[in-house]
């Protein structure tokens, strides 16, 4: 069972939603419209894992600061980093082998979010 949610709030949640599919493979579980149509919250999946969003009052993109991350494992970062950047992600860090036996890699998304993908499983 899931206990933590990382939330993220963008400007144009919508385009949130499909750039976060196209780029790093998530899948749409649930978006939930405001009266006025717009996204009130959403969810989405990438394996066992989930993230909730929604619109932030301030619509100008801000980028997030790089002393913290999302970190997502994937099975293959690789092909996972090189889809992301085909999507047009900022690569941040490209992928590398740590001490500890996983292989990762950050990129940062279209409203600065810093994302961290790599093979380790806690």
């Amino acid at each position: 069972m899931r206990t933590v949610y990382p939330v993220f709030r963008y400007p144009d949640p919508r385009a949130a939603i499909d750039w976060l599919c196209s780029a790093f493979g998530f899948q749409v579980h649930a978006v939930h419209d405001a009266p006025d149509g717009s996204v009130a919250h959403a969810e989405l999946v990438l394996d066992d894992g989930m993230i909730m969003l929604g619109a932030r009052a301030d619509a100008t993109p801000s980028p997030a600061h790089d002393h913290w991350s999302v970190y997502v494992a994937v099975p293959d970062v690789d092909a996972h980093c090189a889809q992301a950047r085909a999507a047009g992600a900022e690569i941040t860090q490209e992928p590398f082998d740590t001490d500890y036996g996983s292989r990762d890699y950050a990129a940062r998304d279209l409203a600065g979010n810093v994302w961290a993908f790599g093979t380790y499983r806690p």
